[in-house]
């Protein structure tokens, strides 16, 4: 988990941000975002949302965890890492959890979310089996939202996307690269993809190399943002891409990641300092218009 004094975070912001943003509002400016309802929460509106993720392998661990999250008001959204758990695949197992969860949590969204290795996951269902679980998962209707990762092709998206909106649940698409950060061309590409697909949220996680890579996913966030009115969640990792984690709000992203714990990605901040950041930035923001 990484960590940083909220004085030090806000001068990154300031420094590797502002020349930037500056120049790319002079041409265009923010599509309107369209708010998303999960929960009792309304998503898009003011600083990013924080979401924590859950690292327990069994239910008694999870719970404990996710009752934490609910008593922790800065907390928006609970995470549950379906691929960490024991019983992954017991698709009736992850359902009991998630009812359980969803009880405790007294409102606050749950994200369901099966991390494949391929993508920074513990686990490697294959494609037709992860297809089959979240379907069974759609079906109990248990969560608020749910992660589908683009590689499983248009056809089984198309299906899932149906499925869960007709339980009216939100869909946030994605796509990780924990090697490198990919051409700027490649990134929009993949996330125009996943808005042509119907989802609710669209997300992209890289690793940069260079802070040039950390610039590079904030630019093609603000440009999405001006070609899209869907919610974005994007994020450089490790301990260069924190900046990303925190400046949302200025490029446009609506969404973002903390650890209550043992962090879920590289990069991440203890929840109670990157609130306190966001806070502090979205206060500026606000002097500033």
């Amino acid at each position: 988990m990484f960590k940083a004094p909220m004085a030090i975070l806000l001068t990154m912001a300031v420094s590797l941000s502002t020349a930037e943003v500056e120049a790319q509002q002079k041409p265009a400016e923010k599509s309107a975002v369209r708010p998303l309802q999960v929960g009792n929460l309304t998503l898009g509106l003011g600083q990013p949302a924080i979401i924590v993720s859950t690292s327990g392998q069994d239910e008694a661990s999870v719970l404990k965890e996710t009752q934490q999250a609910a008593q922790t008001s800065e907390v928006n959204i609970v995470e549950l890492r379906v691929d960490k758990l024991d019983f992954a695949t017991d698709a009736r197992r992850v359902m009991q959890l998630g009812q359980a969860m969803r009880r405790d949590l007294k409102g606050k969204p749950l994200l369901l979310t099966f991390r494949t290795q391929g993508e920074g996951g513990e686990k490697a269902p294959g494609d037709a089996l992860y297809s089959e679980l979240y379907q069974q998962w759609l079906a109990a209707g248990f969560a608020d939202m749910i992660d589908i990762e683009m590689h499983i092709g248009e056809q089984p998206m198309r299906k899932l996307v149906a499925a869960a909106h007709q339980k009216h649940i939100a869909v946030v698409m994605s796509w990780h690269d924990f090697n490198h950060t990919p051409p700027n061309e490649e990134m929009l590409k993949r996330l125009e993809w996943q808005a042509a697909q119907g989802a609710d949220v669209l997300k992209i996680a890289v690793m940069p190399k260079t802070p040039e890579d950390v610039n590079r996913l904030t630019t093609i966030t603000w440009q999405m943002r001006q070609r899209s009115d869907r919610l974005l969640l994007t994020m450089a990792m490790g301990g260069q891409g924190t900046i990303s984690r925190i400046s949302g709000e200025i490029y446009g992203s609506n969404l973002t990641f903390g650890s209550l714990g043992q962090a879920s990605a590289p990069g991440q901040l203890a929840v109670g300092v990157l609130w306190q950041t966001l806070k502090a930035l979205h206060e500026a923001s606000a002097t500033s218009r």
